[in-house]
């Protein structure tokens, strides 16, 4: 395929901007890239604080709520922010499509990579703190679950990049659908809620989202919703990043020449 190719070829270029992009964003203040790291550490000790403490949910079942938390947190914290910045990267650099012959098609891509910075260094601390609380990762599904979830990202900003750029009220409408999916997603909430609404339950489960929230959550706690149910989970996981990145692929394509015009 022409954008895997692309993505191939100019890799330590899309790394190399991604990490400059990230540097970029806290170039002008004191304490420079440690406030990306420090804003989503304390977004997250938070609702750690207000939801164990203040509201004493019980969603974590036997396990520790902040064992149970974040790495879900950390996972949707993740999604979240790669897709919003992928999304708007085109009209991000805009000056790039517009004046330079570059690969457009990789454009997403460098925002991807500066997101991860952050979203990687959550995942450390999540797990970091699982194992002071004696829950041990299970190393193969946690390199399974970030591959997956980098995946999806490309797949889904395949074709939100491609909208956005064409219709940049898509880029609000994508902000709402987001935080309505941060309340369907079993975050702060447990899959066990559901458990008298089979249906419902069924149909959250074949959530992307859910499917890498709950992925990594159990990547230090029991369960595993990569084979449950003989992998019928997984196999709808990679159904729909597929079907989701043949279509963006195809909208992404279609609309590149246009591009340039619409900056």
């Amino acid at each position: 395929m022409e954008f895997i190719k692309a993505l191939i070829k100019n890799r330590k270029m899309v790394w190399q901007l991604g990490k400059s992009d990230f540097k970029n964003k806290f170039a002008s203040t004191s304490l420079g890239s440690i406030w990306g790291f420090l804003q989503p550490f304390i977004f997250m000790a938070t609702y750690v604080i207000v939801f164990q403490y203040i509201l004493k949910t019980g969603s974590s079942g036997n396990d520790p709520y902040i064992v149970w938390f974040l790495p879900g947190m950390a996972m949707w914290m993740w999604l979240n922010d790669s897709i919003m910045m992928a999304s708007n990267s085109i009209r991000n650099y805009s000056y790039l499509v517009k004046k330079v012959v570059f690969p457009v098609d990789t454009i997403p891509c460098i925002s991807i990579v500066s997101s991860s910075f952050v979203a990687l260094f959550l995942v450390a601390v999540a797990t970091i703190v699982c194992i002071v609380f004696g829950y041990i990762p299970n190393v193969l599904m946690l390199i399974y679950i970030i591959f997956a979830t980098y995946c999806f990202i490309i797949a889904f900003t395949r074709f939100t990049s491609a909208v956005t750029t064409i219709v940049p009220d898509f880029g609000n409408l994508l902000g709402i659908v987001m935080q309505l999916f941060f309340w369907f997603t079993p975050i702060v909430w447990n899959l066990a809620m559901l458990s008298e609404h089979a249906t419902l339950l069924k149909l959250v489960q074949c959530t992307p989202f859910t499917y890498l929230v709950t992925g990594l959550r159990q990547v230090f706690i029991e369960g595993n919703i990569v084979t449950q149910d003989f992998g019928i989970y997984t196999i709808v996981f990679w159904v729909i990043t597929l079907v989701i990145f043949l279509w963006g692929n195809s909208i992404f394509k279609r609309n590149k020449k246009d591009f340039a015009d619409v900056l």
